[in-house]
């Protein structure tokens, strides 16, 4: 356990992951709309679309005009996903507008890699160094590493420390073998596995290990503990978190209809603030930016501060 942060980045990924689970069809104005909401509150990076074919993810068949839709503001970074070569060339498109990195991704549960990349360990190796080539190819060789099902699977059990640890050490050994200077990782509990408990052992080993590089946490809410993880991980220093507003989105991949997604994005800044630490984030507009989120979707998003309400008020009123 170390000091608080006295500040953490927020990427906000509520418009991809949410647009893309919902069964739609969503107005690309709509879309546009709460990306400029969130990018007006102060959000610092958001990602905004995914590049990806439209018959298997038809909820981003319009990608392209979403990101010429936004308002790009000042200070915010926009960011898209892509799965091969067709994605990225797409994403460069706009590259006036999106700011685009490579990333090295992997599972750390074979049964996950099997259900959700369609590989097994081996097999995303051998992807990965071809997308590695892809990427270089186009100036933009990975500098993130990205550790899916992390913590545990639905489908696998449990995940330990070592066993993460063992594949993230494939991970970067790929990534010298291909000259890539790996700068960060992303640690996923991709269907809640986690508690706060493991955060700390697996944020304190890759710490240990890689002393130095930059540890993000993409925290899923599926049984409640996700802002407790998130807790966790600020207490051992962590100051980069994935996080969708309202709660919005879910996992396709969790083997059960209704899994929560990210921690609420409003939840995450309500609590970095009640500690004192910074996010540069508006609550209240980002609040309000949930309430949009709401009413595009229609129907409760998970959230608990949309319904429940920030201390303010009683404050002011006390």
């Amino acid at each position: 356990m170390t000091d608080l942060p006295t500040r953490i980045t927020i990427t906000e990924e509520g418009p991809r992951e949410g647009f893309q689970i919902e069964p739609g069809p969503i107005a690309t104005a709509y879309k546009v709309a709460l990306i400029d909401a969130l990018s007006a509150a102060g959000m610092p990076r958001i990602q905004v679309a995914s590049f990806v074919n439209p018959k298997l993810v038809p909820g981003w068949a319009d990608a392209a005009a979403v990101v010429a839709g936004i308002t790009p503001q000042p200070g915010c970074e926009y960011t898209a996903l892509w799965f091969n070569a067709r994605g990225l060339e797409q994403a460069r498109g706009f590259g006036d507008r999106l700011t685009l990195f490579g990333s090295i991704t992997f599972a750390a549960s074979e049964a996950f890699s099997r259900r959700n990349l369609n590989r097994d360990h081996a097999g995303q190796m051998a992807a990965q160094r071809e997308m590695i080539a892809v990427h270089q190819a186009a100036g933009l060789s990975p500098t993130r590493l990205s550790l899916q099902a992390a913590f545990g699977c639905n489908f696998g059990g449990e995940v330990t420390v070592a066993q993460a640890m063992s594949v993230l050490e494939d991970a970067m050994a790929l990534a010298a073998d291909t000259g890539c200077v790996i700068e960060k990782f992303s640690l996923a509990d991709s269907m809640g596995w986690a508690d706060p408990l493991h955060v700390e052992r697996l944020v304190g080993a890759v710490r240990a290990r890689w002393p130095g590089l930059g540890v993000s946490l993409h925290l899923h809410d599926t049984r409640g503990l996700g802002i407790a993880n998130a807790l966790a991980g600020l207490r051992m220093g962590v100051t980069m978190f994935d996080a969708a507003v309202a709660g919005l989105g879910g996992c396709p991949f969790a083997g059960h209809a209704g899994a929560p997604g990210n921690i609420a994005s409003e939840e995450l800044v309500f609590l970095a603030h009640e500690m004192g630490i910074e996010t540069g984030i508006d609550l209240d507009a980002l609040l309000a930016a949930a309430e949009l989120a709401e009413r595009i979707i229609g129907r409760k998003l998970p959230s608990n501060l949309l319904h429940g309400g920030t201390l303010s008020r009683f404050r002011r009123a006390a």
